[in-house]
């Protein structure tokens, strides 16, 4: 676990490892890997100052699987880990890592016809 506390709109994310192998199952090197865009939340701040002086709390917490732009955060070294700080608006989504239950098969469709309809004149 991380020492570091992020502040305000703040969260630490640590990136998930890129996969390494295509669906065919070619093994990639290092330099042909992408930078992940995924990662888990590790730690988040208490949240942003609004306007009336309140305090608006982050809408992720930590433990969340999240996706964030490629080129998004500082990136730093903690205990030979290495981590990103963003703010919460550079986050751009929450994963579940539930399977979706709104899955269903495909509609099926209704049989062609094979004859064209008439009209009546």
């Amino acid at each position: 676990m991380s020492s570091i506390l992020p502040l305000n709109d703040k969260v630490l994310i640590e990136r998930l490892e890129p996969v390494s192998k295509t669906s065919g199952g070619i093994l990639l090197p290092d330099s042909a890997k992408e930078k992940p865009t995924e990662g888990r939340i590790v730690a988040a701040g208490e949240g942003r100052w609004s306007d009336e002086g309140k305090r608006v709390p982050l809408t992720v917490k930590a433990g969340d699987r999240v996706l964030f732009s490629a080129y998004a955060g500082t990136q730093i070294k903690d205990q030979g880990k290495e981590y990103l700080i963003l703010e919460e608006s550079e986050v751009l989504a929450v994963l579940d890592d539930k399977p979706w239950s709104g899955a269903s098969a495909p509609p099926k469709s209704a049989p062609a016809k094979d004859a064209p309809s008439k009209k009546k004149s």
